[in-house]
């Protein structure tokens, strides 16, 4: 059988271990240390904005976190983008919140700005106004934050990104993940760095992540016995972990040019191929770190479907996968409101995600490319 072509697999760049030697050298292998430290300035000069990082187990447990920050308790609702994966919307439910979902627009595939601020008018109108609205960068393409984050100020609603997929994306030249209250990192295994598992909450200030350290820690008091006085959580980054995530920060600009090689080289193999769009930035406004290059195909003009794609690249042994299937149709949230048309299930219905790895070789890229070419020449 053929070698396995991964949609997005891990690429590790060869210093973290030298990170990692030195937490077990020291004997730091706890939730601290000079790795989780180092790791946590390494991203907050990435990133370059006025905002302090807190490196937590996942990016879940982040967009945890930021809820709890916003004040969002039981019975509030929150507004989400409906075209994300689940992770998005999960820790609403932990909250025993209720997510209110938002359509997508065209251009960026993210949350509508009309659908936004339709929805807030509505649920105001109903008594109920929302706590907070959750945006995804998704793929690593940037919102329309200037639209979303002026809604958000309008209605005095605090907004949390979800840019897990985003890290190195920008916007108008500012880092997806600090145009919120707060933002959220993730860099699980198929991230665009990993740190094998883990995550990161981007604040405004340092009294926010203070507060995210000591919940995230289990909330215990300043005491010299176990006490608490809130409910605390095990959401802290590991010393050992963090080592990872500081060799990858080594490399994340060639990862971010390799994902945006990537997004090209589809670019140049679609050309001429037509009913099919590969997902671009809609201006130069937005700079996307391609996380994962994806494709429209209208089956009326090709005659052919995303599913049809996707099953002969499996024939092939290369992985691809449908869009993510909005929160609105999902048994899990059945019932909960949504606002907009369906724009985000006509992307589901039609969308395919491509293999996007920053350590595809040549030869994995002329077997992707003969797959495509000769499923469309038929």
């Amino acid at each position: 059988m053929k070698n396995k072509i991964w949609l997005s697999s891990p690429h590790m760049g060869g210093n973290e271990l030298k990170y990692i030697h030195e937490a077990f050298d020291a004997n730091w292998v706890a939730p601290l240390g000079p790795n989780v430290d180092g790791f946590e300035k390494d991203l907050e000069k990435f990133l370059n904005g006025d905002i302090k990082v807190a490196a937590l187990s996942a990016g879940t447990a982040a967009l945890h976190l930021a809820l709890i920050e916003c004040g969002v308790e039981h019975g509030d609702e929150v507004i989400c983008q409906s075209m994300t994966f689940s992770a998005s919307a999960n820790p609403i439910a932990y909250q025993g919140a209720v997510p209110v979902f938002i359509d997508s627009e065209e251009d960026t595939w993210n949350m509508c700005p009309v659908a936004l601020q339709k929805a807030i008018e509505d649920r105001i109108s109903k008594g109920k106004k929302p706590k907070a609205i959750i945006v995804v960068h998704l793929y690593g393409m940037p919102a329309k934050m200037d639209e979303i984050s002026s809604i958000a100020a309008k209605y005095e609603i605090p907004l949390i990104e979800d840019a897990a997929e985003a890290l190195g994306s920008e916007y108008k030249g500012k880092a997806c993940g600090t145009f919120g209250s707060f933002g959220i990192l993730s860099f699980n295994g198929n991230k665009i760095i990993t740190t094998s598992g883990g995550g990161a909450l981007v604040c405004r200030t340092q009294e926010d992540k203070n507060k995210a350290v000591f919940l995230s820690t289990q909330a215990r008091d300043n005491a010299p016995h176990y006490q608490h006085s809130y409910i605390g959580y095990n959401y802290r980054m590991s010393n050992i972990t963090a080592g990872i995530g500081r060799g990858q920060m080594e490399v994340l600009n060639d990862r971010v040019e390799a994902r945006r090689n990537m997004h090209n080289f589809y670019v140049d193999l679609f050309k001429d191929i037509e009913g099919v769009e590969v997902f671009s930035e809609p201006s130069d406004e937005y700079y996307s770190n391609h996380w994962l290059s994806a494709i429209t195909i209208d089956p009326v003009q090709t005659g052919k479907t995303r599913e049809d794609l996707r099953l002969t690249f499996l024939e092939e042994n290369i992985e691809s996968r449908p869009l993510w299937k909005p929160m609105h149709l999902q048994p899990v949230f059945s019932g909960v409101p949504y606002y907009g048309e369906k724009v985000a299930e006509n992307l589901f219905e039609n969308g395919l995600c491509l293999p996007s790895g920053s350590n595809l070789t040549d030869d994995d890229r002329n077997r992707i490319a003969k797959v495509i070419t000769d499923f469309f020449s038929k």
